[in-house]
């Protein structure tokens, strides 16, 4: 049985989210809370197994108790809230960074357009993200930096295949990949001389708002890629969630519809195919956290066309599911952490 708090400061939608959950045979509403202050001594109290959690409640947001909670007694959170604009997107964002799992549009009504479906989306995800084991975020004025290994970094780019000047970096992630994406592209030289192309899970109507969360956390230019784009040097891509993002034969932005025999999208498997058919031993192919499979077996399409390729390491994944099925494949040249990762692109790309 999974446990679960409600922290919401709308009564209505507390009910509502109650009643969603209360038809799931495996989870149980252990609490609701109107605000941050409930929700710091719920969770201490009650001791769910995860949380989940409004981003704009009165005093305390759902961003400060996220951290909050993350500091002092972590937990599983996944930040459920309604799409207005691209502002209080970019809000739920932060409590990504503070530590929440993932973020999922709140269903609002049962007469809504795709209500079960969204439904569902929110009910698996608590699921899924309830089984995560948490680990405790500390204050970020007693965060120590992780040392990076040069040695060990430049040891492994000597030792690559003969490959081409770098023309593009893929990157590719699922659960717990905002965060990874953020700490990557926060360690790359702001001039790099390639666009990096992404294609990260999510659910639809966040993309934006990832974008512009990623934009303001970086210092890189980061869009949502639109069919038809030449891709710029120094900037980021972003997949649309109602599309898959490759790159063409012209070696533009390619957007294609959902495709129905694929239940994944945006796929990674389709950024990484194109970016192997494309550019061959000229690219660098990376996929992060993230729960299944998707694009392990077109890393190693990659790998055989001659890119670089990259896996993270499992101490720095939230979920180590498609990083080791890559590996298992043999599909990643590299295993590395995520300080490592972007020192090896910024040491690898000239």
């Amino acid at each position: 049985m999974i446990k679960l708090l409600i922290v919401d400061d709308s009564t209505v939608s507390q009910k509502f989210l109650t009643y969603l959950f209360s038809r799931e045979s495996d989870i149980r509403v252990v609490a609701t809370a109107k605000n941050g202050t409930e929700a710091i001594e719920f969770a201490e109290l009650h001791k769910p197994d995860v949380i989940s959690m409004d981003i704009h409640m009165p005093g305390m947001s759902g961003f400060e108790t996220t951290r909050k909670i993350m500091e002092t007694n972590p937990i599983p959170i996944v930040i459920v809230s309604g799409i207005s604009n691209v502002k209080d997107v970019a809000i739920a964002f932060q409590a990504i960074e503070a530590g929440a799992l993932a973020t999922v549009a709140k269903p609002e009504s049962f007469v809504q357009p795709e209500f079960e479906i969204k439904a569902r989306e929110l009910i698996q995800t608590i699921r899924l993200m309830s089984e995560i084991k948490t680990v405790r975020r500390w204050p970020e004025k007693v965060k120590s930096k992780v040392n990076i290994d040069k040695e060990s970094i430049d040891l492994k780019t000597s030792i690559l295949p003969n490959y081409g000047k770098i023309k593009v970096v893929a990157i590719g992630a699922s659960t717990g990949g905002p965060s990874a994406i953020q700490e990557i592209l926060s360690g790359l030289r702001k001039d790099i001389k390639v666009p990096i192309l992404i294609t990260q899970h999510m659910s639809a109507g966040f993309e934006h708002g990832f974008a512009d969360w990623l934009t303001n956390v970086t210092g890189m230019p980061v869009k949502i890629g639109e069919n038809g784009e030449l891709p710029l040097h120094g900037h980021v891509y972003i997949s649309p969630t109602e599309s898959n993002m490759g790159i063409s034969h012209f070696g533009s932005i390619l957007l294609t519809p959902r495709d129905p025999l694929q239940p994944i999208c945006p796929a990674v498997s389709f950024l990484f195919s194109t970016v192997a058919e494309f550019y061959c031993n000229l690219s660098i192919g990376i996929i992060l956290t993230g729960m299944g499979s998707d694009g392990s077996k077109e890393l190693k399409l990659m790998r055989n066309r001659g890119a670089i390729t990259i896996a993270q390491n499992e101490a720095s994944c939230v979920v180590f599911g498609m990083p080791k099925e890559a590996i298992n494949h043999g599909s990643a040249t590299n295993i590395m952490n995520l300080q490592e990762i972007a020192f090896f692109i910024n040491s690898t790309i000239n």
